[in-house]
């Protein structure tokens, strides 16, 4: 996207060979919003960010033309039933928050985790009890996402109540806020893909979590049905969901400012990011 152009749109990227890389993706895609990991999202251990590599990354990023966002490792699990596991998320977590606060990214998109053998309250509370003592050690200005789930086995926060409780017992209530997943709602049963069902579901969103409070968007087709508790992403437009619901979200004025992020099935190179990107844009009404 040109630097004047005023929805912010993009792709999950990677930032292989250094994280300023993420600028160059960014640059290939023509988009002005890149979301990244900012260690493997597969290992515990996260070594502090060298020097140069935050100095790298802040010089790319000076013109302020793309925002970034990171999401956090797969491997934490913030409502899990086990202590140690609960402390072990807490630490990695703790660890990417500074890492956002050295890269000056607004925004850490986090999974709230599985119950596994708790029961859905106790999962909730855990995992607020998780983020709190997170923040709680914290002094950054990186505000969590919490992402809503299509409900998989015992993953929590498919629906918008429960993501309400979670927030509900946050103590530093002005450091989260939500990230909305368009596969993961579909499958977890949330209708959007007419115009009165999509105003109906926002209505709802608004009355349960405050779209103020809504700070990134994940916008993936579902290669499952509604309500099928899978998740699985798909392109754009050759899933279940279908291609009305995209062309409201990207012509909906709430959300222009909003971080509007692909994280569709990738092929080789950027080619199906930029096909699924160019889709979305042709969708925007001049």
């Amino acid at each position: 996207m040109k630097k004047n152009d005023q929805t912010l749109l993009g792709a999950h990227v990677s930032v292989a060979g250094g994280l300023a890389n993420a600028f160059d993706q960014a640059q290939a895609l023509e988009c002005n919003v890149v979301q990244f990991f900012t260690h493997s999202s597969r290992q515990w251990l996260f070594n502090p960010l060298d020097k140069k590599v935050v100095a790298d990354f802040i010089k790319a990023q000076q013109d302020g033309s793309v925002q970034t966002v990171v999401h956090a490792s797969y491997l934490m699990n913030p409502a899990s039933p086990e202590a140690s596991v609960r402390k072990k998320s807490e630490d990695l977590l703790i660890r990417e928050l500074q890492a956002c606060h050295e890269l000056k990214v607004p925004y850490l998109v986090l999974h709230p985790g599985a119950r596994l053998n708790s029961d859905l309250t106790q999962g909730l509370a855990h995992c607020s009890e998780t983020i709190n003592r997170t923040l709680d050690q914290d002094n950054g200005k990186t505000k969590i996402a919490l992402e809503n789930m299509a409900g998989q086995g015992t993953v929590i926060a498919s629906k918008l109540e429960e993501l309400a409780e979670i927030y509900e017992k946050i103590e530093q209530k002005e450091r989260v806020g939500f990230c909305f997943d368009t596969c993961h709602a579909f499958s977890a049963g949330y209708d959007f893909t007419t115009q009165a069902a999509y105003e109906t579901f926002w209505q709802e969103f608004d009355k349960i979590l405050s779209i103020k409070k809504l700070y990134v968007i994940h916008i993936n087709d579902s290669l499952k049905k509604i309500n099928s508790h899978i998740d699985r992403h798909a392109s754009i437009g050759l899933g279940s969901i279908g291609i009305e619901a995209f062309n409201f979200l990207m012509n909906d004025d709430r959300f222009t400012r909003i971080a509007k992020i692909i994280e569709t099935p990738k092929g080789d190179g950027l080619e199906e990011d930029k096909k699924n990107l160019l889709k979305l844009k042709s969708f925007i009404k001049k």
